[in-house]
């Protein structure tokens, strides 16, 4: 019986919009994270004097709210997949399940 509900599933439309949808927008949301990621560690490594620069008169650096950045920006990224898929991915799985009972 799971074979056949399996092959229900697969054979759906609104399955495979699922996984289209599901993998662009994943695929996307990653480049973003390592495009942010790997652009502050090629900064650390290739422009140190700019992250060295103060920030005012005090001891901040230009780095430390990059850093930050970098973190608060996967934080948010997370977030906004997280209500994307339950207002949407929920949705749809919830419609290929009926379809498929």
């Amino acid at each position: 019986m799971e074979e056949d509900l399996v092959r229900k599933i697969k054979s759906n439309p609104r399955y495979h919009e699922l996984v289209n949808k599901r993998s662009k927008l994943g695929w996307t949301l990653t480049a973003a994270v390592l495009v942010v990621y790997y652009g502050y560690v090629l900064l650390i490594a290739f422009d140190k004097e700019l992250l060295a620069k103060k920030l005012g008169s005090g001891v901040m650096t230009l780095g430390i709210p990059l850093g930050l950045f970098v973190i608060v920006f996967t934080v948010v990224i997370t977030g906004l997949y997280v209500r994307h898929a339950n207002n949407t991915y929920d949705d749809l799985t919830d419609k290929i399940k009926r379809e498929a009972a």
